[in-house]
């Protein structure tokens, strides 16, 4: 796991490294200088005409040590050092007269402006060490000249830390550099997972610079990047002695007859993703439309009315490790007892889609659940539950999982671009894969599937759930990868992937 970081608590990491740890601000930056070189020197190549434009603070200062390495190399590098030389202080300017001592020469921004703007459309690389993550409201001039011209340029981009002009800690961007690539010193900001600021990161990579794991766990609050090597960790190994009820019996209470296909994907994906037995609770209407899609699973029908459930719920000789509640139901009143009683079981349970609508009839006996609960809502179905706009929830992505998650004591898992899966002690993990492809009807009832199967397999429920949104997204990369294109893949198809990504992590 990486752990994800605001401004304000890289800002406090540094200060416990260097006043508790004991590592100086001018070894940081040298070791965070040479460590960004090194991933630099991968991607750039040798006969790359390279410019380095530095700001005055610590990205700048990074700009000075990555320079001098490029010219170590033999790189044609140019730097341009765009405040006055004596703006630049503290490490920084440690860092820009070993630059000096080294041999090398700068340019001075201020008197040449239109000199740097003729030369940057023929550089094949820029290296944007302007600004780092302190920046707060518009950019102003120089900057914002500079900014506006290196996004015309043709040259590959690379941002150091985050790109310039974007806020660290996510948000809107006025002018800000888009970059091809950020090299992310040590933790990633929480901006690198936002929109519309990780819209302009680009490729997103992390680069360790040495600083002591006690020092971010001091200073930084559980937010973690969940990652594949995390994934193999905690998926649960099969034993040769076991056997299907040793995977779980799942119920999926879904369907109407207005959406009978949603929750057969879920009962799909969870018997692709190892459930031993699945049920599916269905309104008696529907038998025929979803008896034969899914001849793997069981069905269980239940009184219906108007094409949807009629409320209640028949328990009779029915055996569950696990409920997942929502796909297809639609939103009558019949659906609303229903779901109030589905909570009642003392199970562990999934709630998505429509189960979410009636959040506000059932979320006082969620409070009270000894068994685990998982709620699994989009951006939109989020804001409905907190009753606030889109466009807050969105704003706010790790702030509002946080406060639901603490508040109900359920696991959140805030859809999107970026899954985040929220604890109910308030720890975080950010999924990276997936891609616009899910962007779907169906990919959320599969994900339901594959989360209420995992809970059933995996020890502890936030790996389970956590592993869960991996593979989901991994499925829809794998299918990217492999023939389709973003525009037309399937929620089946998301399923029929399955097999291919479980393989490579178990």
């Amino acid at each position: 796991m990486i752990p994800i970081v605001t401004a304000e608590e890289m800002y406090a990491i540094d200060r416990e490294v260097a006043e508790r740890i004991g590592i100086s601000a001018d070894s940081l930056m040298e070791n965070a200088g040479q460590a960004l070189f090194w991933a630099l020197k991968k991607r750039i190549p040798p006969a790359a005409k390279v410019a380095v434009l530095a700001g005055t603070g610590n990205n700048g200062g990074d700009g000075f040590v990555i320079a001098r390495m490029l010219k170590s190399y033999g790189y044609e590098t140019d730097v341009w050092l765009v405040p006055p030389k004596e703006k630049v202080k503290g490490a920084a300017r440690t860092a820009l007269e070993v630059y000096e001592r080294s041999g090398y020469a700068w340019i001075a921004y201020e008197g040449k402006e239109r000199e740097l703007a003729a030369l940057l459309p023929h550089y094949d690389i820029i290296i944007d060490a302007l600004l780092g993550i302190g920046v707060k409201g518009d950019v102003r001039p120089p900057y914002k000249e500079i900014i506006e011209q290196v996004n015309r340029s043709p040259a590959v981009v690379y941002a150091i830390d985050v790109p310039s002009g974007v806020p660290a800690d996510g948000g809107e961007a006025g002018m800000a550099v888009r970059a091809d690539a950020t090299l992310t010193v040590q933790c990633p900001k929480l901006g690198a997972y936002t929109f519309p600021a990780a819209d302009y990161y680009g490729e997103l990579t992390v680069v360790d610079i040495g600083i002591p794991p006690a020092a971010v766990q001091a200073k930084a609050a559980a937010r973690f990047l969940w990652e594949k090597s995390d994934v193999v960790r905690t998926m649960p190994k099969r034993t040769r002695s076991s056997h299907k009820g040793t995977y779980g019996k799942l119920l999926i209470v879904g369907g109407s007859k207005a959406m009978a296909g949603a929750v057969t994907l879920a009962a799909k994906a969870a018997l692709r993703s190892g459930a031993g037995l699945v049920t599916i609770a269905v309104p008696e209407a529907m038998y025929e439309a979803v008896a034969n899609r899914v001849p793997e699973a069981m069905c269980r029908l239940w009184p219906a009315e108007g094409g949807a459930f009629a409320g209640a719920a028949d328990w009779d000789g029915l055996e569950i490790d696990a409920i997942a509640v929502g796909p297809g139901m639609g939103r009558t009143e019949g659906v609303r007892r229903l779901v109030n009683e589905l909570v009642r079981q003392p199970v562990p349970l999934v709630i998505d889609a429509d189960a979410l609508f009636f959040w506000g009839d059932y979320a006082e006996l969620v409070r009270e659940r000894s068994a685990p609960t998982v709620i699994t809502p989009h951006p939109g179905e989020m804001a409905r539950l907190l009753r606030r706009p889109v466009s807050e929830v969105e704003r706010d992505r790790f702030g509002v999982s946080k406060r639901l998650a603490m508040e109900y004591g359920v696991y959140v898992v805030l859809k999107g671009p970026y899954t985040i899966v929220t604890a109910p002690d308030g720890a975080q993990y950010v999924n990276a894969t997936g891609n616009p492809a899910l962007a779907k009807g169906g990919s959320g009832d599969v994900l339901t599937g594959i989360v209420a199967a995992f809970l059933l397999q995996h020890e502890a429920v936030q790996p389970a759930v956590s592993n869960a949104v991996f593979v989901h997204g991994k499925a829809a990369d794998w299918l990217v990868q492999h023939g389709h294109s973003s525009w037309d893949v399937l929620a089946s198809d998301v399923v029929d992937a399955l097999p291919a990504v479980l393989t490579s992590l178990t």
